[in-house]
């Protein structure tokens, strides 16, 4: 499996020469080659004090791996602290400093590895959630928000992705992520990949959803045909430093 903080760091580009935006919130996206010489995807989701990046394939959709934390910022340097890394588990608890230059619509790390911009992560769900609350057997069953076992939803202005893990163990449970959109009370998921089954990529999932109480409450029908209500409350943001 590839060492997705290699990816996150390492790709051949000319350096940029300053920083003119420290603006590092949104959906970025990057690419690298694999052995065989296929084009895989690099997908990234920056939003309050929080980050996911993964890896899939170009056109099959197929999970690589995919990493991700919390972040603190300055005007030239993403400092980042691993919460999950299906690729590299003994990453987690650490914090890595990579300078980075933001100009125009193009993010560089390390004056190498290129990001274009996607979107500027506004929008009524962009943030970074994390689930409250789930309808099982008829019955709301609220989650505690606490302790090592995590699901958590990230959302830039049009990009989604959900990781479960748990920081305590190291251990990666799953994710998925694509698309979105959000409009007059529906909500739109497509996609793009998803670790536990691949079939599922290219599917289009819609629900309807609502803001009470500064929660998400989400219902509509799973990947898997089973009906779903959630509740997911925002994280705490990072203050930048």
């Amino acid at each position: 499996m590839k060492n997705l903080t290699v990816l996150l760091l390492l790709s051949p580009l000319c350096l940029l020469a300053q920083s003119t935006d420290t603006s590092l919130e949104g959906a970025w996206e990057s690419s690298f080659a694999a052995a065989d010489g296929a084009e895989n995807t690099l997908s990234m989701i920056v939003q309050d004090g929080y980050f996911a990046m993964t890896a899939y394939g170009d056109t099959s959709g197929q999970f690589i791996a995919t990493l991700g934390g919390s972040y603190t910022v300055t005007p030239d340097t993403f400092f980042v602290t691993y919460e999950f890394d299906s690729s590299t588990p003994e990453n987690v608890g650490r914090t890595v400093a990579m300078p980075y230059a933001v100009t125009g619509s193009l993010l560089v790390f390390n004056a190498d590895k290129a990001w274009q911009r996607l979107d500027d992560g506004t929008g009524e769900l962009a943030g970074a959630w994390e689930i409250t609350g789930r309808k099982e057997d008829g019955e709301m069953r609220r989650r505690p928000v606490t302790g090592p076992r995590r699901t958590m939803k990230i959302l830039s202005g049009s990009r989604f992705q959900w990781i479960a893990y748990n920081t305590e163990t190291a251990e990666f449970l799953g994710t998925g992520g694509g698309t979105y959109s959000a409009d007059d009370g529906q909500y739109i998921e497509r996609i793009g990949f998803f670790s536990r089954d691949p079939e599922r990529v290219g599917k289009q999932l819609s629900f309807d959803y609502k803001i009470r109480n500064d929660e998400w409450h989400h219902t509509g029908v799973s990947s898997d045909d089973r009906p779903l209500y959630e509740t997911w409350g925002h994280r705490p943001k990072n203050e930048s430093k």
